[in-house]
């Protein structure tokens, strides 16, 4: 498998697992979930967002080579530096559709919850780093449009349209169609050997999997 197989593979398995085509994101694009709903996702998925940093940081730690750790540095410094980081972000969206911020904090996870926060810091402690890289790639291929998605969802069906609760999503929209970028060079720089490749390909679908399954969760917990 070349490089350019590779890249077209992870991607292609990528845009069949999306998250846009989960039928919670297809109801909260249409407006035909409860906003109440939309704030236990909210509580749910701080978990998530508040490990992710933790993510980064494992996956730095485990990188022997100081050019990738630079560039997961970066991304970690934006997700976790001063007053609005990005589980900071997160709070604040979560007040604005109406839950609490100690509620979320305090929320009892799903076991669907457990299973995404597991198995991403699972994946991103693997001593063999492009395994948490592969993760992270998933992850921030598809934000920039999930997030471009959900702000439409909250302006058009939610009546949400001010810039503190919508600003994690602004900037994930921006800041990860770089980061996906960056990441995907690296995936192909480091996974030079068939083995790599496959093992990189396997993260990504347990990545997609837990993703996926969680949002299937709050389906069934919420809706």
């Amino acid at each position: 498998m070349n490089k350019t197989e590779f890249l077209n593979e992870i991607d292609a398995r990528i845009n069949k697992k999306h998250l846009l085509k989960h039928s919670f994101y297809r109801a909260w694009n249409t407006g035909e979930l409860d906003i109440a709903t939309i704030q236990e996702y909210a509580a749910q998925y701080f978990k998530h967002v508040s490990a992710f940093p933790r993510y980064l940081s494992a996956i730095h730690s485990n990188c022997d080579d100081i050019s990738v750790r630079q560039a997961i540095l970066e991304n970690l410094v934006e997700e976790e530096l001063g007053d609005e980081n990005h589980p900071e972000l997160w709070l604040r969206f979560g007040e604005g559709v109406g839950k609490d911020r100690v509620s979320m904090k305090q929320a009892k996870a799903m076991d669907e919850t457990h299973e995404l926060v597991d198995t991403f810091m699972e994946l991103s402690k693997n001593k063999k780093y492009h395994i948490g890289l592969s993760a992270l790639y998933c992850y921030e291929s598809m934000a920039p449009e999930i997030s471009e998605n959900k702000i439409d969802g909250l302006k058009k069906f939610y009546g949400i349209k001010d810039d503190e609760t919508l600003k994690f999503f602004m900037v994930h929209l921006h800041t990860d169609k770089w980061h996906r970028e960056v990441v995907k060079n690296l995936l192909v720089e480091i996974c030079e050997s068939d083995d790599k490749k496959n093992e990189a390909l396997s993260a990504a679908d347990q990545a997609l999997y837990v993703l996926n399954n969680f949002l299937t969760g709050i389906e069934r917990a919420y809706c």
